[in-house]
């Protein structure tokens, strides 16, 4: 149970802690050929690239050469400039030593949004007081999210950030020539806002047009819902984020107690016990399952990532996207629906790297008293046999709703 003094005031509402998470905003990996994934998470999911981050030079050039190549993606699946970046493994092991003290962590970072600016300030003035790991703060380019990064207990990387640029309908980022300060630490208050930060860039003649812009990878030749796509679905939402962690309680105290997620679910499946929590009223956009479910299930045996959830837009798209994945030659696993409450159907895409992709379109949504929906009345799953269609609930269609057109 959270016992954290309600202590701290944020928009004129008293709360635990001066911050508050809103939601899962984004999630990246790292992976051991970034040119290889990219290939499955823009042509065969439909990401698109929104930036790079080239980490040449920053090892003699020779020494570079032997770690592959070193080039990593930000990918958006709608108009944020990044929800899901995959970076190159061996690079950064090589430059950072990352993550030397944890070797099985896969995940580049795990990046909760909260309100406003000043809760990122006074969040990591927060972590600072409770001596909590953390790994830089400051604001990201590109990006230009303001941000801090904790540790978990098992060396996830956390992030909180407030906001992030938004790429609009011509599809370009910010150019590299707009990120005039590197910001190492969390900024004085007031900070001037992103527009006259931009405007200050006109000003001196910088061209806005010149960033990164990406086409479509695909054929436009699919009839999804009326309207002509590169592959038969369209990822409408991120999320949730599975882990297997070391040790349950002292996870929870970080994800709980420090975060202030809150717990929605428990299932104890096979004697193993696994938590669900919840930023928003989705079910739960984090999930903790022990480590020693991970042989039990046959996933990746050198990562701590369960999976990195994608919502496509409706049933229908589900099945297609599974038919789809396989006919391009993708494994697909099908796993135990108890280990997934709140969610009915889906299926998990292994991508180059073995790490699983967990597809679905439904989560069920919680109320204002907080609790879940009773385990009698959800639907039973079988997972080898999907019907063609499926049952209304109460929430379907509810929840985070995708914003702007799909292409």
């Amino acid at each position: 149970m959270n016992t954290t003094k309600q202590a701290c005031v944020v928009g004129g509402v008293t709360l635990p802690r001066p911050f508050k998470v809103r939601r899962l905003g984004h999630f990246g990996i790292n992976v051991h050929d970034p040119e290889v994934s990219r290939h499955f998470y823009e042509k065969l999911l439909g990401f698109r690239i929104s930036d790079v981050l080239d980490f040449g030079g920053r090892l003699p050039e020779e020494e570079m050469a032997r770690h592959g190549p070193h080039v990593g993606y930000f990918a958006r699946h709608g108009t944020e400039h990044h929800s899901f970046v995959f970076f190159p493994r061996r690079v950064l092991n090589a430059v950072y030593g990352f993550p030397a003290d944890y070797p099985e962590v896969v995940t580049n970072q795990i990046t909760w949004q909260v309100g406003s600016l000043r809760e990122v300030v006074d969040g990591h003035d927060w972590f600072v007081k409770k001596e909590m790991r953390i790994q830089r703060s400051g604001r990201d380019l590109p990006g230009s999210n303001w941000n801090v990064y904790p540790f978990d207990p098992d060396g996830h990387v956390n992030e909180l950030y407030y906001g992030i640029e938004q790429v609009g309908w011509n599809g370009q980022s910010k150019p590299y020539s707009m990120h005039k300060v590197r910001y190492t630490r969390p900024p004085d208050l007031p900070h001037p806002s992103e527009y006259a930060e931009v405007q200050a860039c006109v000003r001196e003649g910088i061209d806005g047009s010149t960033g990164w812009q990406q086409h479509e990878a695909m054929p436009e030749t699919w009839n999804v819902d009326g309207v002509l796509l590169g592959r038969p679905y369209k990822v409408t939402r991120v999320g949730p984020v599975r882990l297997f962690v070391q040790d349950m309680e002292q996870s929870l105290r970080f994800y709980r107690d420090e975060l202030g997620l809150m717990i929605t679910e428990e299932v104890v499946w096979n004697g193993h016990r696994c938590v669900f929590l919840r930023a928003n009223t989705e079910h739960h956009s984090l999930a903790l399952y022990p480590m020693a479910l991970r042989a039990e299930l046959g996933l990746n045996p050198h990562a701590t990532l369960f999976s990195f959830g994608m919502q496509v837009a409706n049933y229908q798209q589900l099945r297609d996207a599974v038919a789809f994945l396989k006919n391009q030659g993708v494994t697909i696993k099908m796993l135990p629906p108890e280990l997934f409450p709140g969610i009915d159907y889906c299926a998990f895409a292994l991508d180059p790297d073995g790490f699983a992709i967990q597809l679905y379109y439904y989560m069920e949504q919680v109320g204002w008293d907080g609790r879940p929906r009773p385990a009698a009345l959800r639907p039973v799953i079988d997972p080898q046999h999907w019907p063609d269609t499926v049952p209304a609930a109460s929430d379907s269609f509810l929840g985070e709703t995708y914003l702007g057109p799909w292409s």
